[in-house]
């Protein structure tokens, strides 16, 4: 397949690689956070995978979405305007898959926290809390990641009811209040780890990526499933439709 890349940061030339390496794939080109988008541009590609900034993802997704062609958004930082995005895609008849994070790791490492939440919700015994760390240039925090977290923490876990990010002197934790923190250091890639805390246990859950290659590659991967995709069924997906599909065999 053939791929337009929007965003030639780190992530993007990244991507760029993966596809270079693939065997099976190829850029068709890649425009930089700067360059013009218009409809046109996308000519000769089958999907377009997305890794800019939330400002430059917001002003491009009208031309992306009426080029007719799927696209992939790893940019994170808007899910304030998630339903107008999904609002677009539906009035466009197009089909948008969007995931903080791409990661087959990670992924499964989410399921397994979601999982871990349910188990203990039972027992009034257990709390939960999350945290991240990444490298210092990344501008939204908690990440995307994290906050995709603690909404499966929330659906699985009785006991949590809302999401803290940040913590005041004057007052404590709610006991139905789910901490979210955050550590900008270095160039740290990303971690992220759930914490369970009993009287009698501690219970540690904790994905760290070693380099931004399964990124990369789970994007390429999802671009591919969503062009098939969206011959039939164009829509607005996550990463949790690609995997339970996977999943199911």
């Amino acid at each position: 397949m053939r791929f337009t890349l929007v965003g030639n940061g780190r992530m993007g030339q990244q991507v760029a690689l993966v596809i270079a390496q693939s065997g099976c794939h190829e850029t068709a080109a890649t425009l930089d956070i700067d360059a013009a988008i218009t409809p046109e541009v996308f000519r000769g590609s089958d999907a377009i995978i997305d890794f800019t900034v939330r400002e430059a993802f917001l002003a491009n997704l009208p031309s992306m979405l009426a080029s007719g062609l799927p696209v992939v958004v790893g940019t994170t930082g808007w899910d304030d305007v998630q339903d107008e995005v999904k609002q677009q895609v539906t009035a466009a008849g197009a089909s948008l898959l969007y995931s903080a994070n791409f990661s087959l790791g990670v992924n499964i490492f989410l399921r397994t926290v979601r999982e871990a939440a349910r188990l203990i919700s039972p027992f009034a015994q257990f709390d939960i809390a999350f945290a991240e760390q990444h490298h210092t240039g990344k501008a939204d925090f908690p990440s995307g990641t994290a906050l995709r977290a603690a909404d499966m923490i929330l659906s699985a876990n009785s006991h949590k009811k809302t999401v803290v990010r940040e913590l005041s002197d004057d007052k404590k934790l709610a006991k139905d209040e789910l901490q979210v923190a955050s550590l900008r250091l270095g160039s740290v890639f990303g971690k992220h780890s759930a914490f369970i805390d009993s009287d009698a246990d501690e219970i540690v859950i904790s994905h760290t990526a070693k380099n931004r290659s399964g990124f990369a590659s789970g994007a390429v991967e999802a671009a591919a499933w969503l062009a098939l995709r969206h011959k039939t069924a164009p829509g607005f997906y996550t990463m949790e439709d690609f995997l339970d599909e996977k999943f199911s065999g």
